[in-house]
């Protein structure tokens, strides 16, 4: 069994857990961690220049710093996983990257990412969108306990 796990910011505690509790102590996990491009093209060009103050320099140092967060968060889930992984880094649009890695998964472990109640809005736009269209099977957990 290949299995991706995929890791976010927020609630990805809830995710190991279920990865760790569901998964057969054999299956081939990959740790996922997906940045948002977006979100340097922002920081580059966004409003702050528009307003008269200098702009950062383009990409290198933010891309570091962003690129240091995934590595720990990638280490931290590791560790609580507490079990062979590959750790995978990627960017671009979180919900197709998040997609495409799973072209030859048998499962995929997300967490909601939306508001913490049953209904529609308990998914986000990326997880719905992923959802929607994974390739494969998915275990979706919840960030914490749901309220009702």
């Amino acid at each position: 069994m290949r299995a991706v796990v995929w890791i976010t910011e927020s609630g990805w505690e809830a995710c190991v857990d279920a990865a760790r509790e569901r998964l057969p102590a054999d299956a081939q996990t990959t740790l996922l961690h997906v940045a948002a491009a977006a979100i340097e093209s922002l920081a580059e060009h966004g409003p702050a220049h528009r307003l008269g103050r200098r702009r950062p320099p383009p990409g290198a140092p933010l891309r570091a710093v962003s690129d240091e967060a995934a590595r720990a968060l990638l280490d931290e889930a590791a560790a609580r996983l507490g079990r062979e992984v590959e750790k995978v880094a990627l960017r671009g649009r979180v919900e197709r990257e998040v997609v495409n890695a799973c072209a030859d998964a048998d499962l995929l472990v997300l967490v909601r990412d939306g508001e913490d109640r049953p209904g529609p809005k308990s998914l986000g736009p990326q997880a719905r969108f992923v959802v929607d269209h994974a390739p494969c099977e998915l275990l979706l957990a919840w960030a914490g306990r749901p309220r009702p």
